[in-house]
């Protein structure tokens, strides 16, 4: 525990104006950020004595070692900076919201040739329409499907699409008039954009339009005595009317708008958000966070809108965002909403009407959230403290493993030997976390000697990060000025090692720590045949109950480390099998390899060609012919193929021999 008058600076140094801070630990590691208007009051009030402060504050800054702060021009760039460091050097210390859920939402990839309509979860993506988010995958289906009648576009894949084309056939959805078959030429592409950019206007709320049109169109049809196509038109009216049925209408004036609300504890806070668009809600979703600094709720709903808006340009920032509390700096967050939206953005608080009797229903959500939440939670928690207190009382440990890290081998027949790192922090997996390694040390199969030189390699990375920071230097080094604060790779140690195995194992793991003169990581393995615990120098395992929940986390973590490292092993094999002469030439990418297979057929014929004919394809200079040409020389052709069938040789062509 820091004192924090160690590194306070001196009166005068902290400028008064505003600017964006850092509290790092003795890691330099980057703990806090945050943001002023004048660095000079802020910060003032992080160096008051430790009885004054909030807990959490008083936490931080006695975990905090030294402190910066870099100073901006206004408000906004502040905001701007703050938002960008949370993101980069995610500390410890600050509210950071998570989704509950990866949400899906209804795309159009308006950025190929020919827009596709799909259910797409994660990243956005640039030049893609995104409507939602949905509670469910099923229900945009539901919607695209009833859609599909009126807007007839694509929604098939890459390689349905380029098969349908090359057969001149459409798919079934072509068929039954559910899609406008671009693939067969049926719409030219710029027909086909039109069709998608009207389904994006009708998602987008403007639904009259396209509703009095087709009235109208049904009207003349009727008129006309064609009955059929007035019969079709007044199905699709249909069609559309209970697409829109599924977001029924909350706001008349057909409104844009996002309305977030909060409810919060002293520990935790749950966040409900609804996206209304054309007075309807489009979309529902909700975070919670843990409390871990002194905050309010003006501050809560300042971090909600950095979250949620922080990625987000143009449309997918609204007109009018409705919040239960105004940031500190609403001027400030009003300002940055309206330049990531290109347009004035209105942030306020809803005092009456429709849209006060909307944010309480977001706001009985939230609720009910949170209660659910802490529901989950406190059975979690208490699950995983109980686990962790076990495995600290079954290997003598002096106090809870809260970080535990796995190591696993993986391999076939000796082949492709590598090792996965998994971790998990106070009982629950933390990916950023996990690597994995390829056996450098020797050939052939020896789990022993693999989990030696994994273990070796994994903690001489940690001394060295420990040497270079300061934490431990026997050279009196001084600490790096440029260290960024970046969470770095193997910096920071366990508490307890575990490897997938037994005696043989744990040994070598031990052996691997004493060489390096670490004694204060204990080491342990799980046995897979009766899932026993061993210890470094014990003859016998601790076996554990089998109802043990401390087991049931050894097992987990044990698990875990086993899949990450199967997965690696395939993947390296797959790409070991998938190698091909070709890539031993010089210079060839991918993309004139498949020309050169794409003109000639195959490698076999490939294979049989002369320079010349090799120089034919474009792209293709003679130099880089004549290196295809030695390079497939000197590779020995692969064993022919055999028909188990019908006896015959294959071919590289597919077909066969007499």
């Amino acid at each position: 525990m820091a004192d924090p008058s160690s590194y306070r600076p001196k009166p005068g140094q902290i400028p008064d104006s505003p600017g964006v801070y850092k509290f790092r630990d003795e890691h330099r590691r980057v703990i806090y950020v945050g943001k002023a208007k004048s660095l000079r009051q802020r910060l003032a009030n992080y160096f008051q004595p430790l009885a004054s402060l909030h807990p959490r504050t008083a936490t931080m800054v006695t975990t905090a070692a030294s402190l910066e702060w870099t100073v901006v021009s206004t408000e906004v760039e502040a905001l701007q900076l703050e938002y960008s460091w949370i993101k980069e050097y995610d500390p410890r210390f600050n509210v950071k919201y998570r989704d509950d859920k990866s949400y899906p939402y209804l795309a159009v990839t308006m950025n190929e040739e020919f827009p596709r309509v799909q259910v797409m979860r994660g990243h956005k993506k640039k030049g893609v329409r995104y409507f939602g988010p949905y509670a469910h995958a099923w229900a945009i289906r539901e919607t695209v499907d009833l859609m599909l009648r009126v807007f007839p576009v694509r929604t098939c894949s890459a390689g349905v699409f380029r098969n349908a084309a090359s057969a001149g056939r459409p798919c079934l959805l072509g068929y039954i008039g559910k899609c406008s078959a671009p693939c067969v030429g049926r719409v030219t592409p710029e027909e086909h954009r039109e069709l998608a950019e009207e389904f994006s206007d009708f998602m987008a709320g403007r639904t009259g339009t396209y509703i009095r049109r087709l009235e109208k169109q049904m009207m003349l049809a009727a008129e006309d005595m064609e009955y059929e196509k007035a019969g079709r038109l007044r199905d699709d009216i249909e069609a559309l009317r209970r697409a829109m049925e599924k977001s029924a209408v909350v706001l008349a004036d057909a409104t844009d708008a996002d309305l977030i609300a909060l409810a919060e504890d002293e520990l935790e806070a749950a966040v409900q958000i609804f996206h209304v668009r054309g007075g309807r809600v489009r979309g529902q979703r909700g975070w919670v966070t843990d409390k871990v600094e002194a905050v309010d709720t003006a501050g809560l709903v300042e971090h909600a809108l950095q979250q949620l808006y922080g990625e987000e340009s143009g449309d997918a920032v609204p007109k009018e965002v409705l919040v239960p509390a105004l940031p500190e700096d609403a001027e400030a967050v009003t300002a940055w909403l309206t330049g990531r939206r290109g347009s004035n953005v209105s942030l306020r608080i809803p005092q009456r009407g429709d849209k006060k009797d909307l944010m309480t229903t977001v706001a009985r959500n939230a609720q009910q959230a949170l209660v659910l939440h802490k529901t989950k939670r406190a059975s979690d928690l208490t699950t995983r403290s109980r686990a962790l207190e076990e495995i600290a009382e079954a290997l003598d440990l002096e106090s809870a493993p809260l970080r535990i890290e796995c190591f696993d081998i993986s391999h076939l027949q000796g082949e492709d030997v590598v090792a996965s790192m998994v971790v998990f922090e106070d009982g629950l997996p933390r990916k950023s976390e996990y690597r994995r390694f390829q056996i450098k040390g020797f050939e052939g199969q020896d789990d022993v000697r693999s989990m030696h030189e994994v273990i070796g390699r994994r903690f001489r990375r940690y001394l060295a990060e420990k040497e270079r920071t300061g934490e431990w230097d026997p050279e009196g080094v001084v600490e790096d000025p440029e260290e960024t604060g970046r969470p770095k790779r193997f910096a920071y140690p366990p508490q307890l090692v575990v490897v997938d195995g037994g005696q043989p194992q744990v040994a070598a793991a031990r052996r691997a720590l004493d060489e390096l003169g670490i004694d204060d990581i204990a080491v342990c393995g799980l046995a897979k045949r009766l899932e026993e615990v061993w210890l470094p120098g014990d003859d016998d395992p601790v076996v554990l109950p089998r109802s043990s929940e401390g087991l049931y986390l050894l097992q987990r973590v044990r698990d875990t480390a086993h899949d990450f490292a199967i997965r690696y092993q395939r993947s390296k094999r797959t790409k070991r099998i998938r190698t091909s002469p070709l890539d031993e030439v010089p210079g060839l990418g991918d993309t004139r390899k498949r020309a050169l297979i794409k003109h000639f057929g195959s490698v076999k014929r490939l294979r049989q060609a002369t320079i010349e004919q090799i120089c034919e394809v474009p792209g293709m200079g003679r130099k880089t012919a004549e290196a295809v040409v030695v390079a497939l020389a000197q590779a020995a052709p692969a064993a022919p193929a055999v028909n188990t069938a019908t006896g015959e040789i294959m071919d590289d062509d597919g077909g066969g021999t007499a």
